[in-house]
């Protein structure tokens, strides 16, 4: 019992954790809390069943076809209701916008998809029901992946020193002549992949639903709130260890309680950390 705790406990911290990355790249290069995190990580789970279930195509295709795809709806959020919002004097507007593209993406889903929980393939085959099962193992290969991936971007690639430069000035860097909308345009179309990694990674455990979205959206925020808002490092922790606190949580309380233990864990740290477990305080001139 112990093992399948642990197991699935990683396996579901690291799906939260992707989602939390993906939050942290789109807010990186905006400043902006894109809403539609949780539905890319919806598409994913239900356009990798598409491609490689109902289409019979083969699984590398399936997973590249959607990340091509979560890229695109990355790329969409931001020309559509991140772009808009920026221009605006009250840029608090993005979260109107983006949880407005967010209802619109889910509600298209339902209508061309299925309102049912619909089977995810096996891609890989290999040790059955058990702890070494593909299922708790390709989101935790998924999210290292990732986080490594990410930090090899941001500290060895000259793109990755540009996507930096954005986060911590943008002004700055638009004054030493930084394609800004540019970089900002490609974190959403790579926060995009990531997000539909994360559901396609996460298929076999949480299936291809159209409701994962908002399930996604508020358990892939809490990995971002205790981690600290822009750690990528973070996220992966906090993403961890809500996890592993909520499957046990669902083994020793169960149910509604399960969620209320959650919601109580996340308070206490927000009032001792408000700047999350990882992050640090910002500074104000005043």
């Amino acid at each position: 019992m112990l093992a399948s705790i642990l197991a699935s406990g990683l396996a579901v911290g690291a799906i939260y954790a992707l989602i939390g990355i993906t939050y942290n790249t789109m807010f990186s290069t905006s400043r902006v809390m894109s809403f539609t995190a949780g539905q890319l990580g919806m598409l994913g789970g239900v356009l990798g069943s598409l491609f490689t279930l109902r289409l019979g195509l083969a699984w590398p295709l399936g997973l590249l076809l959607t990340l091509a795809c979560g890229a695109l709806v990355g790329i969409v959020t931001e020309f559509v209701a991140v772009r808009p919002v920026l221009k605006s004097l009250d840029q608090h507007l993005y979260v109107l916008s983006t949880l407005a593209l967010a209802l619109m993406i889910q509600q298209v889903t339902a209508i061309g998809w299925s309102t049912e929980p619909q089977p995810f393939p096996r891609l890989l085959g290999g040790f059955g029901e058990t702890i070494l099962d593909e299922k708790f193992w390709l989101p935790v290969a998924a999210c290292l992946l990732v986080v490594v991936g990410l930090e090899l971007l941001y500290r060895r690639t000259l793109i990755g020193h540009a996507f930096l430069a954005v986060a911590e000035d943008n002004f700055a860097a638009r004054a030493l002549g930084l394609p800004e909308r540019r970089l900002r345009v490609t974190s959403y179309a790579l926060a995009g992949g990531i997000g539909a990694l994360a559901g396609y990674a996460g298929g076999e455990l949480l299936l291809a639903f159209f409701a994962n979205g908002p399930h996604l959206n508020f358990y892939g925020f809490i990995p971002v709130a205790l981690g600290g808002l822009g750690n990528n490092r973070g996220a992966l922790i906090g993403g961890l260890v809500l996890g592993l606190f909520q499957q046990t949580a669902n083994f020793v309380v169960g149910g509604i309680f399960a969620s209320v233990a959650v919601f109580t864990l996340f308070i206490v740290v927000l009032l001792a950390a408000p700047q999350g477990l990882l992050g640090s305080a910002q500074a104000r001139r005043v």
